[in-house]
């Protein structure tokens, strides 16, 4: 009588067991993040942001924050700006702070990439461009037929910057909170996208003042460390893997959601924001 229970009980949870969805990744989709892309940073309130760095992709600006990584020159800054259903800004909020050598706040523009070439496009063209899609290696980009760029997604990194001709250092950094804030593409550069601990910028009060630039210094979050995982020691480095796009489960995973099943609406489309691969811990 146990046997049979027991076997009864073992078959109706193999039924109950859902099928594996096509858009469901496999362990090979999983690829390492390496460690001088991660950038690490400690708050003030015991929280971690972690940023991952798109090198290929800005490579100036990315040589420029591992620089001022490695210079520590962030330690001691804050998080000094958060305006309501926009960006989240960290970095010196008395701007008097010289940056170290080799650093320079006009490297070459890289408010482009050098090319268009979306593992997975997008079915629907935006109102910020005629095609958008996912990288192989999980950004999200968009072009005019003409140029090509990463795009300002919820979570991305951008680099704050004055008046053109400058781009800005790296030294300064946002990333938009409450929404995506792609107006912005073409004219910042986008150096990265926050891949833990996002809850910890987009959650911060916001500021009345005018930008959303906290009026006093003690409305501003503290950064106490700010390192670059390949700097850490071995024992204490965060490892992370993010889902590529260059196999037919994440297309599968980007149809669904530009076609979701009834009862939900269809409005066949989705926008690129919609679609960033996962990123997760290495198991």
């Amino acid at each position: 009588m146990i046997s049979l229970a027991l076997a009864t009980l073992f078959a109706a949870a193999v039924q109950a067991t859902p099928a594996p969805s096509p858009a469901d990744p496999i362990d090979a989709d999983w690829r390492a993040i390496p460690d001088d892309e991660l950038l690490v940073i400690t708050l003030g309130n015991g929280k971690r942001v972690v940023v991952r760095l798109a090198a290929a992709l800005a490579p100036q600006h990315v040589a420029n924050i591992r620089t001022l990584a490695k210079t520590r020159w962030w330690d001691g800054a804050s998080v000094y700006r958060v305006q309501e259903n926009w960006v989240a800004q960290w970095g010196d909020a008395t701007e008097k702070k010289p940056l170290p050598a080799g650093v320079t706040d006009r490297p070459a523009a890289e408010f482009d990439i050098p090319a268009f070439a979306p593992a997975v496009r997008m079915t629907r063209a935006d109102p910020y461009s005629t095609a958008s899609g996912i990288t192989a290696e999980g950004w999200p980009v968009a072009t005019d037929g003409k140029a090509a760029w990463l795009t300002h997604c919820y979570g991305m990194v951008g680099v704050a910057r004055d008046a053109l001709p400058s781009t800005g250092s790296g030294a300064e950094l946002f990333t938009p909170i409450g929404q995506s804030a792609r107006r912005l593409d073409r004219n910042y550069t986008v150096v990265g996208r926050i891949v833990e601990g996002m809850q910890y910028f987009s959650g911060l009060p916001r500021s009345d003042a005018p930008l959303g630039v906290y009026a006093t210094e003690g409305e501003r979050l503290p950064i106490v460390t700010v390192r670059l995982a390949s700097d850490m020691p071995a024992t204490e480095r965060p490892h992370y893997q993010y889902r590529a796009a260059d196999n037919p489960r994440f297309a599968a995973a980007v149809r669904r959601r530009e076609n979701p099943e009834a009862p939900t609406v269809s409005l066949g489309g989705a926008a690129v924001c919609d679609v960033l691969p996962a990123v997760r811990k290495a198991p």
